[in-house]
């Protein structure tokens, strides 16, 4: 059903009693018309074009003004001036099954992949909506682990938290947000995927991924793919937080990732010079700023008064040659709580998540960390910094003192620690255990080259025999008796391997 039949059968089943106001479009260009005659005109309400008797056209209220408005025309049908708009009084909303899973919705909410649900649990829900207050929200404490080690470590996210993921084009940034939706399998936590101006061969594949790891069952997937107007692709992200806030009152933990955010900017950038709204910097309107803020504002952790329902929202950003200070990239980092930022010199170094030390930060910190991850990466940053900086002389091999070459090293095995293949999460015990190998010193003496195949004998057979230490570790418990205990079944692991 397209969208022009939905609306239109939304104008058939007005009551043709109830009242409305009735104006007249005064002109007609590049799919807006600028409408007079009314009174109390709303932003994005959504009135009808009177074309025939028999046809009427909906169009998208997207200004405003004392005398007039603007509209958005939602068919390609030709209008003419001095044709009639009658209002309803009718505000867009998002009408689905807040229910449903693994299927993918257009911007309005229309299921064009998967089943569809019954009409008797349809509910409606404002597309733009009100932020919870402040009074409402309480601070992050609760950790979303993504499974990537990386992250998990050192820029953790906590639900309710706003953490950017940004970098330049294929650098890995789909990616992480992938896997952090498959880790959530079993955590209790509804994921919502926004695709904005994607190829639609791109949401396919990532369609494809998400159902083979069974983390369909779990997630919605709202599309705005690249040939679709832009309409479609500014109100696709604003649908997917008005379902996500919509679960999140009823008590529900929510990730919803925005993918990205730099294509929403440049559609309402079209739709504002459609609207001759006056541009700034990067030739951007000068309210791309409130576009974003009252879209990342809407999520949150909220009391528990109120049912202590989270919603985290990982936005995408695309950078061009790493410039991290454009106006859009700057815009998202001055809204959001952190920033996952990831190089290309990485990524094509093969060290992948590419993410950037320096430049990666969580502003929640340890608050969202279990105690076990907490005890356990405390100085990884600092030791990655270290031997990042130090890095350059690692090719000189001769003349640096044994301090120096020690901290080369343990620099080295610590990035290769960190290397994790895309769609593969690691449970806590694994991460824990990892990150002990480091900090115990045990791994430093190791060929490099050797360093992968202990790891993988790590996972698939010695964590297997760890019984409880595994629940406990599992579950973000530590204490000095785990502590000891870990210490003692990684230091046999080790010894176990020399001995081969």
């Amino acid at each position: 059903m397209s969208l022009l039949t939905t609306l239109k059968e939304t104008l058939i089943n007005i009551d043709p009693y109830q009242s409305f106001e009735l104006g007249r479009v005064d002109s007609f260009a590049d799919g807006v018309i600028n409408i007079s005659g009314f009174g109390n005109l709303v932003y994005m309400e959504v009135v009808s074009v009177q074309v025939s008797d028999r046809l009427s056209v909906p169009a998208l209220v997207l200004e405003v003004n004392l005398q007039s408005a603007k509209a958005l025309l939602l068919d390609q049908t030709p209008v003419k001036a001095g044709m009639e708009v009658k209002s309803y009084n009718q505000i867009l909303k998002l009408k689905v099954d807040p229910e449903l899973r693994g299927v993918v919705y257009d911007a309005f909410g229309r299921v064009i992949l998967g089943e569809d649900s019954d009409l008797e649990r349809l509910v409606e829900i404002l597309i733009e909506d009100n932020a919870p207050e402040l009074i409402d929200r309480e601070p992050v404490s609760r950790p979303l682990s993504t499974g990537i080690l990386a992250i998990d470590s050192m820029v953790n996210i906590g639900k309710g938290q706003r953490q950017l993921i940004i970098g330049d084009r294929q650098t890995g940034k789909t990616s992480i947000a992938l896997d952090a939706i498959i880790n959530q399998k079993g955590q209790n936590t509804v994921c919502i995927y926004c695709s904005i101006g994607q190829k639609q061969s791109s949401v396919t594949n990532l369609v494809s991924q998400l159902k083979a790891s069974g983390a369909l069952d779990y997630t919605v997937v709202f599309n705005a793919s690249a040939n679709e107007s832009v309409a479609m692709q500014y109100l696709a992200p604003f649908s997917a937080v008005s379902l996500g806030q919509y679960l999140m009152n009823q008590g529900k933990d929510v990730l919803v990732i925005y993918d990205d955010l730099s294509k929403h900017a440049v559609a309402w950038r079209q739709l504002s010079l459609l609207l001759k709204r006056p541009v700034g910097r990067e030739a951007f309107p000068g309210d791309v700023f409130y576009l974003h803020s009252r879209l990342l504002e809407r999520g949150g952790q909220l009391v528990e008064s109120l049912g202590g329902g989270s919603l985290t929202a990982l936005p995408i950003i695309e950078t061009l040659a790493n410039d991290v200070t454009g106006y859009i990239p700057t815009n998202v980092i001055s809204i959001t709580d952190g920033q996952i930022y990831l190089e290309s010199n990485l990524f094509n170094k093969g060290i992948r998540p590419a993410i950037s030390v320096g430049l990666s930060v969580s502003r929640v910190g340890g608050a969202a960390q279990t105690k076990a991850i907490k005890k356990n990466a405390g100085k990884i940053k600092l030791e990655l910094s270290q031997y990042r900086e130090l890095a350059s002389f690692s090719q000189i091999g001769s003349g640096l003192d044994s301090g120096t070459k020690a901290i080369l090293k343990h620099g080295q095995v610590l990035t290769q620690l960190l290397v994790q293949d895309n769609l593969k999460p690691l449970s806590p015990t694994s991460q824990i255990a990892r990150l002990k190998l480091a900090s115990l010193g045990l791994l430093d003496k190791i060929d490099l080259d050797r360093l992968p195949h202990i790891i993988e004998q790590l996972d698939n057979q010695s964590l297997l025999n760890f019984g409880e230490l595994k629940t406990w570790l599992d579950a973000g418990k530590w204490s000095d008796e785990i502590e000891v205990e870990l210490t003692t079944k990684l230091t046999h692991f080790m010894e176990s391997i020399k001995l081969k």
